[in-house]
């Protein structure tokens, strides 16, 4: 039998309160005691010394990418790929996020997340269903998404549903514009087979984003960013998403394509149980300025941000760190309130129920961060991946 493994002398932040020099006991894949002040060390029992740093859960992405040059639709074995990277950047668990592509890309996508989520390297972070960023969404909205992919017409939508997309067990997530046609009934017929519909690159007006809600939408993909924006006589989209308590929003936290400014007054309107820090990474994630990677088989350069080559914004660079960071530094989040957006919330919203928070009887997918918010360990499952 492995033995207990104690993790001593930190900040822990637990869901309601940060406290200094807990001793966080881990026996096999479980939290299963939170001691306070110093412990002794028992037999069978391995003691590691974290004073000085911060202890937070596992960071859960539920909209990213890729990550270090390699995108999750690259190859099939790219899912894996990026989740062996992961977790240096503090994330314990991903929704693989594709971009509209052809029939036979997205089975091949789904395919290999599928088989990581049934092959899992202790090492990497955990593969969750996928979040398909679809074919299913407005042309006026797609930023990135590739034209040629969308689906124009009922009949498209109609006909491809049960082959393509709803009865296949590795979806989780599906972004769409419920004003396209037969969006609606593509959104009825998602939450009917138990997929997560997430409203983005929309052009919904209020009244038509209130029908979608009231049929079982119950999430928002990068609250802002490609969707009908909000205005005092005018509340789209954005006004529809912040005014509904069913919807859970996804926002970028990279402080660029969110002002850190406009995210506070998002959380503070929804309240933090109700918001999801992402980083819609892609690719270029990790990557210095001016590298070049691809999204869905085109080129992006790094920049502030991803761009294509016509300068389209095309995804993020950042990483789940620098979003955690960017929440504490420039978003006036605490520690807590922070650990809720980059991980309580996202866990109780894909119903990942041993996950998310620092609990006993919780998995043991922790992230160590030093007194400037770098990761310094990550562990997984009660054990340590290896990080830089």
């Amino acid at each position: 039998m492995a033995p207990r493994v104690l993790l001593c002398g930190a900040d822990v932040v637990l869901p309601d309160r940060v406290v200094s020099n807990l001793t966080i006991v881990i026996e096999g894949d479980r939290i299963v005691d939170l001691v306070a002040g110093p412990r002794e060390v028992g037999t069978d029992e391995v003691r590691h010394d974290l004073t000085g740093h911060i202890i937070v859960p596992g960071f859960i992405d539920v909209h990213v990418h890729g990550v270090l040059g390699v995108d999750v639709m690259d190859d099939p074995s790219s899912v894996c790929a990026v989740a062996r990277q992961l977790p240096r950047f503090g994330v314990t668990a991903f929704c693989p996020t594709s971009v509209a592509c052809s029939p036979e890309t997205l089975a091949s996508f789904l395919a290999a997340v599928g088989e990581a989520r049934m092959q899992r390297d202790p090492m990497s972070a955990r593969v969750l269903p996928a979040h398909l960023e679809s074919a299913y969404i407005n042309p006026d909205y797609r930023g990135a998404q590739p034209l040629e992919w969308l689906k124009s017409s009922s009949e498209a939508i109609s006909s491809k549903i049960a082959s393509e997309l709803i009865f296949r067990p590795d979806v989780g997530i599906l972004t769409m514009a419920p004003e396209i046609p037969g969006g609606m009934d593509l959104l009825r017929a998602a939450r009917a087979a138990g997929v997560r519909v997430s409203l983005g690159h929309s052009g919904a007006t209020y009244e038509q984003a209130i029908e979608a809600i009231e049929a079982g939408a119950q999430h928002a993909t990068h609250l802002f960013n490609r969707m009908s924006p909000m205005t005092h006589r005018d509340p789209g989209l954005v006004g529809a998403v912040l005014e509904r308590e069913e919807v859970a929003a996804e926002i970028i936290g990279d402080g660029f394509h969110v002002h850190p400014a406009v995210a506070r007054v998002a959380i503070a309107a929804k309240g933090r149980s109700r918001v999801m820090a992402i980083t819609d990474g892609t690719a270029g994630s990790g990557l210095p300025r001016g590298a070049c990677a691809t999204l869905g088989g085109r080129r992006i350069t790094v920049g502030d941000t991803a761009t294509l080559d016509d300068g389209t914004f095309a995804g993020s660079i950042a990483t789940m760190d620098k979003v955690f960071g960017v929440l504490v530094t420039r978003a006036g989040q605490s520690l807590v309130e922070a650990a809720t957006l980059c991980a309580t919330t996202p866990a109780r919203e894909l119903g990942l129920t041993t996950q998310g928070a620092i609990v006993t009887g919780h998995m043991a997918d922790l992230t160590v961060l030093t007194a400037s918010l770098q990761v310094a360990q990550t562990w997984i499952g009660g054990q340590r991946t290896q990080n830089p």
